[in-house]
C-alpha cells in the first residue's frame, strides 16, 4: 500500500486548524459546562491523537520529511497553548502555569526555527513525554467530566496538570542542555 507523500504533513496542518475551532467551541460555552464545552473537549482529543498517526505513517512509510519534523512540535505547541490559554481565560487554570508553559513553548519553538536553516531539531523521548502527559491533562481538564463522575475528578485533573507543569519545566532544561551539547560539539 503506498499513501500520498505529505500526507502526514497534511494531518499535522489539520491539527494546527482545529485549534481555532476548539477554543472558539470552548469558550463560546461560556465555561457553562454544555453541549459545546463536550464538543471542545472531544475535539482536542481527536487532533492531539492525530499526532501520533501522522508520526506513524512517516515513519512506517519511510516518508519522514524536515518540514514535518519542524511541523509536528508546532502542531502540539498551538494546540496545547490554546487549550492552556482558553482554559485560564475561563479562570480555570493560573495565569502563571500558562505563562510558564508558554514561555518553554516559545522558547524552544523559536530556536527550532532559527537553527532550521542549519539543521533540524527532532523532538527527544523528554518532549514527546511531555506532550502526552499535557494532552492528558489537558483533556481532563477540558472534558467537563465532574458533571459526570462527581467532584473527585478535579483532585485527579490537578495532579495530572501538576505533572505535566513539572515535565514542561524539566523537558525545556534538558533541552536547553542538549542544545548547547550539540552547539559546542559541532563548534568544536
Amino acid at each position: 500500500m503506498t499513501i500520498p507523500r505529505q500526507l502526514p504533513n497534511a494531518i499535522t496542518i489539520v491539527r494546527i486548524l482545529c485549534a481555532p475551532v476548539f477554543v472558539w467551541l470552548l469558550l463560546a460555552d461560556g465555561g457553562t459546562d454544555g453541549a459545546l464545552r463536550w464538543w471542545a473537549g472531544v475535539l482536542f482529543i481527536v487532533a492531539i491523537a492525530t499526532d501520533g498517526i501522522d508520526g506513524y505513517l512517516a515513519r512506517r512509510y519511510e516518508i519522514v520529511t524536515d518540514l514535518g519534523k519542524l511541523l509536528d512540535p508546532i502542531a502540539d505547541k498551538v494546540l496545547t497553548g490554546c487549550a492552556f490559554v482558553a482554559l485560564s481565560i475561563l479562570g480555570e487554570l493560573p495565569a502563571w502555569v500558562v505563562v510558564l508553559v508558554l514561555v518553554r513553548e516559545l522558547g524552544i519553538t523559536v530556536h527550532r526555527l532559527v537553527v532550521a536553516t542549519d539543521h533540524v531539531v527532532a523532538a527527544a523521548w523528554m518532549g514527546k513525554l511531555k506532550t502526552v502527559a499535557q494532552a492528558v491533562a489537558l483533556s481532563l481538564a477540558l472534558l467537563p467530566l465532574w458533571t459526570v463522575v462527581g467532584d473527585w475528578i478535579h483532585v485527579v485533573n490537578t495532579v495530572a496538570m501538576t505533572i505535566a507543569v513539572l515535565l514542561t519545566v524539566a523537558s525545556g532544561i534538558d533541552y536547553v542542555v542538549t542544545a548547547f551539547r550539540s552547539r559546542r560539539v559541532r563548534s568544536a
